[in-house]
């Protein structure tokens, strides 16, 4: 069998609320995330034993990965003791909160449904009920257009089509300092400043809702999220840039997730050049800076 290649897209928040924590240690949030035209490439082929490949070294490639540990929970749930060997073009940077470790664990799970024998493969529901084991962030990516999670992200449903339609195909500059931002510390910080951190959930419902059903109003009124504050509070350089962009450039930036990669929807006549160079004037040559257009 010839090699599968599976695109594996980041994805942004556009609106993140998260609402408390729960007995489990997990948070519960309600969010609108949408994937992106930009990612990373997953390739996989039968093999004598399973591996991972990646020519990034910051990278993992043992089992604490999550493309290896796809394969091992796809193994254990249909009884496949075949092997694999994966080759992972890594483009979404690390520490962003862009989910791109989620997004690989998702493009093994499809490459391996499709290289097992059809009695084996998955359903559909088979194939979300693993994601949603694997990580809080993989669930979404099984979804095309945007999608509405609710808690701790494994409940995803499309968002209402006349809303998605004001998301879909917009512009998008995606910038992420050189440092990232460990989710577990993120939101770590987000519990010691509780309650009044957290998102009451009937206040982010109204949100969601009231966006989502007036029609004019635009994406940018769309944008929160509530884990920026402590973030920002150590991290001041974010806050300093997306400040600088919306006052030089009437840019609405946020922070994607638990950090460190933030974003900006861009209008036809924003200058994308000027926008960039400022972010690396800000921030460096290390700065990372990736223009696409929301799937």
């Amino acid at each position: 069998m010839s090699v599968i290649s599976i695109f594996a897209p980041a994805k942004l928040n556009l609106f993140l609320a998260v609402t408390g924590r729960r007995a489990d240690g997990f948070h519960d949030l309600v969010s609108v995330a949408v994937t992106l035209d930009f990612g990373d490439t997953l390739r996989a082929e039968p093999s004598a034993a399973t591996s991972l490949r990646c020519g990034d070294p910051d990278v993992p490639c043992d089992g604490t990965n999550l493309v290896l540990k796809a394969a091992r929970a796809f193994s254990d749930a249909t009884g496949w003791s075949g092997n694999v060997a994966f080759e992972l073009e890594k483009s979404i940077p690390l520490g962003a909160g862009l989910g791109g470790g989620s997004s690989d664990a998702v493009a093994a799970l499809r490459a391996l449904n499709r290289l097992v024998e059809p009695a084996r493969a998955l359903s559909p529901a088979g194939i979300a009920a693993l994601a949603a084991e694997l990580g809080s962030d993989c669930p979404l990516f099984l979804h095309a257009g945007p999608v509405v999670m609710r808690g701790r992200g494994e409940r995803v449903e499309l968002l209402a089509p006349g809303a998605g339609h004001r998301l879909t195909g917009r512009r998008v500059l995606v910038f992420k300092p050189g440092f990232g931002i460990s989710t577990p510390w993120a939101y770590g910080r987000l519990a010691a400043a509780a309650p009044h951190s957290y998102l009451p959930p009937a206040e982010a419902e109204a949100w969601l809702a009231a966006w989502s059903d007036d029609p004019t109003a635009p994406a940018e009124a769309l944008l929160r999220n509530n884990m920026e504050p402590p973030a920002w509070a150590k991290f001041v350089a974010l806050p300093v840039l997306v400040e600088r962009l919306r006052v030089e450039f009437g840019l609405e930036s946020r922070m994607s997730g638990s950090g460190s990669a933030c974003f900006a929807l861009l209008r036809d006549e924003t200058d994308t050049h000027r926008v960039v160079a400022t972010i690396r004037e800000a921030w460096g040559q290390s700065a990372f800076v990736v223009e696409t257009r929301i799937g």
